[in-house]
């Protein structure tokens, strides 16, 4: 068994933590593969550092991760596990966060928990969530090779631009114009994400759909709008300004206001990794305190 594991790295990621996963899994039969920063950087400390095992196997990008690969780890928060996304592409190699950074929704297991997620890689007692990705289709070239997203696709204005009009789309059949900073189409993944913040709703990881929420809208009769994910959003967006910002996850790029814009599902899944007792209403009580009241106690 191969596992690769990767991080951005951070104030809480110690080299000797990445040397006791690579223990762990080593002990466990599983060979680690560390992403090539993060080993460089492990190299260092290595040196000084007699207790520490040396280097492990390094992947330096996507390339690297074939078939031969069981698993992906991502130490970090989930802004480290959205990169894995792109990493792993189509590849249907299953992501496994440990959270080292703030919330960790996504990357839910805490670094207290290593033993027991090594034991279930071992075993292979882990859950397989199949989680779906949204697609973005442009007019022009927009995100390289990697224009899909695990959470969310947003339009935004520009810092100091007026508001935009997103007049919007299903199927080719006009659905509304958002007077707003901008709009979010969430997966139900990304419905916990900035789409939570802009008062989404939460919705299941399984049920197929996306959520449309505005930003900061210049109506109060707008609300967010849950659509079946086999439908394509489109859009034309109108402003003062020529252009305007379009994300997918953490990722940006300015696009100019004639350019044409639609999203739909993608033709592959994200996998992710979970323990057993590790499932979303847990998640949801653990890391968004739902239900916490004193009264239940």
């Amino acid at each position: 068994m191969k596992v690769a594991i990767y991080s951005r790295g951070g104030q809480t990621l110690e080299p000797q933590d990445v040397d006791s996963l690579c223990n762990a899994l080593t002990a466990s039969g599983i060979t680690p593969v560390v992403f090539s920063e993060l080993a460089g950087h492990f190299a260092e400390v290595a040196e000084n550092d007699k207790n520490m095992r040396a280097t492990p196997e390094i992947f330096h990008d996507e390339k690297d991760l074939d078939a031969s690969f069981d698993a992906l780890i991502s130490l970090g928060g989930d802004g480290t596990l959205l990169d894995t996304v792109c990493l792993v592409k189509d590849k249907r190699i299953p992501v496994l966060g440990i959270n080292y950074g703030r919330l960790g929704f996504l990357a839910s297991l805490g670094k207290d928990n290593i033993a027991e997620a090594v034991e279930a890689l071992q075993l292979r007692t882990y859950v397989l969530d199949q989680r779906d990705l949204l697609h973005l289709d442009a007019s022009i070239p927009l995100f390289g090779d990697t224009p899909f997203a695990l959470n969310e696709f947003t339009i935004h204005k520009r810092e100091f631009s007026p508001m935009i009009k997103i007049h919007t789309y299903l199927n080719g059949d006009f659905l509304n114009t958002f007077w707003s900073d901008g709009l979010i189409v969430s997966t139900p993944t990304g419905s916990t994400g900035y789409s939570l913040s802009c008062n989404g709703p939460v919705v299941f990881p399984d049920s197929a759909n996306f959520v449309i929420t505005p930003i900061a809208p210049h109506n109060l009769n707008i609300r967010p709008i849950v659509v079946p994910n086999h439908n394509v959003i489109s859009f034309e967006v109108e402003g003062r300004m020529d252009d305007f910002i379009c994300t997918m996850d953490s990722r940006k790029e300015v696009v100019r206001k004639d350019v044409e814009l639609a999203i739909r599902k993608e033709n592959f899944n994200f996998h992710l990794l979970r323990l057993n007792e590790n499932n979303f209403l847990r998640t949801l009580r653990e890391k968004l305190t739902w239900g916490f009241d004193t009264r239940n106690r």
